[in-house]
């Protein structure tokens, strides 16, 4: 270590590990490191972080699990409150760094506040990769465009996979702080009952070792079959990452390597495949906000600007208690809030079901998801629902329409999933736990069913519902053809 150059590197939530971790790497190469994380009121002001509980949850587990990694490594991490663009261009004078080191954001506000950031500091801010395999905006068309469609994007990337390189090894040791770095109001890491939050014993555990687990256990199980146990919401066929990809307790490089490393990989099963399809489709949300920042507010196919969403609060309150009728929607709505993640099946219908069935403004929707999804990553989110919708990039036709009775008999098809999150349902056979409204009086009293009563009956008609939203749709969308 040639001591040349002191660094501040600040974690901001969405690099939250020691491994491949590059402005830690590349401040650990270099000279001194002094890490550094800022409570932001944006953020962790209780009554914003309220509204954001499961989320919350992860993010204190994880950087607690950050701090305990870096004092492991010798050093330790400075948590510090306040405004970051008065607490970074402060303490960088103070502690008279010779650059300020963090990981680059996709989102148009995070993109606002490093610029702001910048333009404060004495020193150098340089902003390293790591959200995304490739940087956003590295892709482009021929005619020098950002992509449109996904898989011209994804043909894209793999003539530059070879770019996405190795995972960076975590720094063997680094030096303790410098001996004239002090921080008197540096504080510890808020708990949960600080902030106003409630414990939920139902989410995944925060960290990098609890990540580094959940990827081995991927890779040992569900990663050979995912191709079909992807979409059954009665199994555990998922990776179960995404919070870890969306917090960067993993990187997405580590978990693109180790797939492509697995024994699914070397025995040439289609499975691997289909998943980094899934870590393409990151990909190209992410890109696709860079290059459209004004994603997060307006639809990407102008022609739904203005569309006329309904304005039902009763519609609107029975999907998001999980009260539509629907079992498989109500099950979605209930496993939200109760573990803070929707099987990704789920996701679509529960959102094509709000979007198209009770044509009520998908944003609501997306802002909802939001504020209980553990995972709930602004990219991400914003594509999955505008593709629900038919409005968004690649999106879903406008004119497909999930039927979500027919849906959850072919993904949930002994009702497991259903059966779960729709308690007053678990006695109904499998024939018709996804159609209650169609059992005969006997099957309903035997399993205690009372329609209207202990379970409601459908708000809507699917046929009806649908003949409605195709003809509002053909009618907006051929006056501005």
């Amino acid at each position: 270590m040639s001591g040349s150059i002191r660094s501040l590197v600040w974690f901001r939530g969405k690099e939250l590990r020691v491994s491949d971790q590059a402005p830690l790497a590349t401040a650990a190469r270099d000279g001194e490191v002094i890490p550094v994380f800022v409570l932001d009121p944006y953020f962790f002001a209780p009554e914003r972080a309220c509204r954001l509980p499961n989320r919350m949850q992860f993010l204190l587990e994880s950087i607690t699990s950050l701090e305990q990694n870096l004092a492991h490594l010798g050093s330790r991490l400075l948590v510090v409150p306040g405004k970051s663009v008065d607490v970074i261009p402060r303490l960088a004078a103070a502690w008279r760094v010779d650059r300020v080191l963090s990981q680059r954001w996709t989102e148009p506000f995070g993109r606002e506040r490093d610029r702001r950031i910048g333009a404060a500091l004495p020193v150098p801010f340089e902003l390293l990769g790591g959200e995304t395999l490739l940087p956003p905006g590295t892709l482009r068309t021929g005619a020098g465009a950002p992509y449109s469609v996904f898989t011209p994007f994804a043909r894209a990337f793999a003539r530059h996979a070879g770019d996405v390189g190795a995972p960076l090894a975590a720094p063997r040791a680094l030096a303790p702080l410098p001996s004239d770095v002090s921080c008197p109001n540096a504080v510890t890491v808020p708990r949960l009952v600080d902030l106003g939050i409630r414990q939920n014993a139902e989410l995944v555990k925060g960290g990098e070792a609890a990540a580094k687990e959940r990827l081995r256990t991927f890779l040992r199980g569900p990663l050979s079959t995912y191709k079909i146990g992807r979409d059954r919401m009665d199994t555990a066929g998922t990776s179960r990452l995404s919070a870890d990809l969306k917090f960067g307790t993993l990187s997405v490089r580590a978990v693109w390597n180790a797939v492509r490393g697995s024994s699914a990989a070397e025995r040439d099963t289609n499975s691997p495949r289909v998943f980094e399809n899934q870590l393409l489709w990151r990909e190209f949300a992410h890109a696709t906000l860079w290059d459209r920042p004004d994603l997060l507010e307006t639809p990407f196919r102008p022609a739904f600007k203005n569309f006329p969403w309904r304005d039902d609060e009763d519609d609107w309150r029975a999907w998001v208690e999980g009260t539509t009728g629907y079992p498989i929607v109500d099950a979605a709505a209930r496993q939200l809030v109760g573990e803070g993640f929707v099987h990704n099946r789920a996701r679509m219908i529960a959102a094509s079901f709000l979007a198209k069935q009770l044509m009520i403004d998908f944003r609501r929707g997306e802002a909802h998801y939001l504020e209980y999804l553990v995972d709930g990553d602004w990219a991400n989110n914003n594509m999955g629902w505008q593709w629900s919708a038919g409005c968004g990039c690649d999106a879903q036709p406008y004119f497909r329409i999930f039927n979500p009775t027919l849906q959850g008999e072919r993904f949930d098809p002994d009702g497991t999933y259903v059966r779960r999150w729709v308690p007053e349902l678990a006695q109904m056979p499998a024939k018709y736990i996804h159609r209650p409204w169609e059992a005969p009086r006997q099957v309903l009293d035997a399993a205690g069913v009372v329609l209207g009563k202990t379970y409601p009956k459908p708000r809507v008609d699917h046929a009806e519902a649908r003949d409605r939203f195709l003809r509002v749709a053909e009618e907006h969308l051929g006056r501005r053809s």
